[in-house]
């Protein structure tokens, strides 16, 4: 458990600076905004990976409650949502105009959903930092009015539910095989 718990400290904590400005500026005057966001890319990937191997390597812990059947049920309809909107934070499109932050929204889908359904130590930790990470960002973004401006063109909109679809469904037929839960008739 140690090991998820540093990679959560690694990836959320650095998540968490752009959330505070000022230290996001200092941090760039100080190094440049290329080695910045190169040192920021690559402690990320780092806190990434110790997420994955913690998660892995890690008991599933007590059951602290009983999972909510409801949530099991809706999982791959609301992680399909997740995804798409995962897929339409970084392009200009109507999704992302309409919900200013469609990244922060799919994680806490992607998360809440998950929390829920699981219920032992190892998920509650995964999923609930995650869940608190982002509702975190999400009152940080609305408090900074951070939103940037573009035109939104309707076909990065049919490319974001293209690719959250076809990453869904990638997902959904291997989470047995990676996860070790199925959560659909056709997991493999």
């Amino acid at each position: 458990m140690r090991l998820l718990n540093l990679g959560l400290a690694v990836f959320l904590g650095l998540h968490l600076v752009p959330a505070i400005p000022a230290w996001r500026r200092a941090l760039v005057q100080r190094m440049g905004e290329p080695r910045y966001k190169r040192y920021f890319s690559l402690a990320s990937g780092v806190g990434l990976l110790l997420i994955v191997a913690g998660y892995a390597l890690a008991e599933r812990g007590p059951q602290l409650f009983v999972p909510v059947a409801g949530a099991r049920m809706l999982a791959p309809i609301v992680v399909t949502i997740a995804l798409i909107l995962l897929a339409a934070a970084n392009m200009p499109t109507r999704i992302r105009a309409a919900l200013r932050h469609p990244m922060l929204l799919g994680v806490l889908l992607w998360s809440g959903v998950h929390f829920l359904a699981s219920g032992n130590l190892r998920a509650s930790v995964l999923f609930g930092a995650f869940f608190l990470w982002a509702v975190l960002d999400l009152v940080s973004a609305f408090a900074r009015g951070s939103v940037r401006t573009f035109v939104p063109q309707p076909k990065y909109d049919l490319m974001s539910v293209g690719g959250g679809l076809l990453v869904a469904l990638v997902f959904m037929v291997l989470h047995r095989v990676l996860f070790g839960v199925p959560v659909v008739p056709f997991s493999v």
